[in-house]
């Protein structure tokens, strides 16, 4: 197994690079350039933040159901009983859930955005 350079020693070098780049190139592909170094950073921070966002949610979602299973039958089984009816804005935990839920997914994809709800962040 290769325990050097680790992936996201190689995603920040791949970002390194471009930025590098970047002031070289037209409007249009400084624009991708830029895209491109976004998207390698919410990469990193899915292989570093996401297990514990998933498990997190996993165990939120096993709390409001009532039983344990894997993420995905989890999440399915959620979605189907809120379109049924099931579960609504009154469930106790359902609110509070979704929103942790959405905060941990907002940490990955856009960690510059600043809620309430975020540690250090302002409304």
């Amino acid at each position: 197994m290769i325990t050097h350079p680790k992936a996201e020693e190689l995603t920040q070098a791949v970002s390194r690079w471009i930025d590098g780049v970047r002031p070289s190139l037209d409007t249009r592909n400084a624009f991708l350039a830029r895209v491109a170094v976004n998207i390698l950073g919410v990469i990193v921070r899915e292989q570093n933040l996401g297990p514990a966002a998933e498990a997190a949610a996993r165990a939120r979602f096993a709390e409001l159901l009532g039983h344990e299973g894997d993420y995905a039958d989890l999440n399915r089984e959620l979605c189907a009983r809120l379109r049924a009816g099931e579960l609504d804005a009154e469930t106790p935990g359902l609110l509070a859930a979704l929103k942790a839920n959405v905060l941990d997914q907002i940490a990955i994809d856009q960690p510059n955005y600043r809620h309430e709800g975020l540690a250090g962040g302002a409304p």
